[in-house]
């Protein structure tokens, strides 16, 4: 029995879903390229890693890869600037919103921090299979490291009587324990590392600007 809307003629169409740009596509597989290798490294590192185990991961075809990557290495090279700027984004705009610098730094930190339990295959690439992946790759961990370097040296007060290489100190001290806590498989914990890593920054500034207004004003007593 027909319906009275195919009777009176009324067509009952579906909307129709709105084609994706080929940009779109292109992007978005390239996206999963860069995440399968990621995925991959994680469970059995990057050498152990072949092309073959990355398109079928990504579920794309090997010419796929070689239209945006010239192989394995570029790869890995654009995941590991996409999680960092993605990184450093989150660092500076909590820094940016915090105000005073132990503020800054415990932002900052925690962003870093919430950003590694969130993203732990990205954080394993980016702090532990770049260290031996290639030499290519350890200059791009290298220079991530001088990048946090050069934030903490904006958001870290200037206080006489500390080493001129603090904050290259700190840095390298923060990297290492979450280091640590991600080759222990415990990148989800990291935000824990919190109160630990904010005393561990700030205390020497703390202490070191205590002693500097102390001496100070025993100096203006004499």
């Amino acid at each position: 029995m027909r319906s009275n809307a195919a009777a009176r003629g009324y067509a009952c169409q579906m909307p129709s879903r709105p084609a994706l740009s080929s940009e779109f596509i292109a992007a978005h597989k390239k996206r999963r390229i860069m995440d399968a290798l990621a995925e991959l490294c994680a469970e059995r590192s990057y050498e152990a890693t072949k092309i073959s185990d990355i398109v079928g991961r990504a579920r794309v075809a090997r010419k796929t890869l070689y239209d945006n990557f010239e192989g394995k290495e570029e790869v890995f090279l654009a995941a590991f600037d996409a999680a960092r700027d993605e990184a450093m984004a989150r660092v500076e705009d909590g820094c940016a919103a915090a105000e005073g610098w132990q503020a800054a730094v415990e932002a900052g930190l925690g962003a870093f921090l919430g950003y590694v339990a969130e993203k732990p295959v990205l954080a394993r690439m980016c702090m532990v299979e770049a260290l031996s992946a290639t030499p290519a790759a350890t200059e791009r961990y290298e220079q991530a490291l001088a990048a946090f370097v050069e934030l903490a040296e904006r958001s870290l007060p200037e206080v006489k009587g500390l080493p001129e290489t603090m904050d290259e100190i700190l840095v390298g001290g923060v990297a290492w324990i979450v280091y640590q806590r991600i080759r222990r498989e415990e990148a989800r914990d990291a935000v824990d590392l919190l109160p630990e890593l904010t005393e561990f920054v700030t205390a020497p500034y703390r202490k070191a600007g205590a002693g500097a207004r102390s001496g100070g004003a025993a100096d203006e007593k004499r």
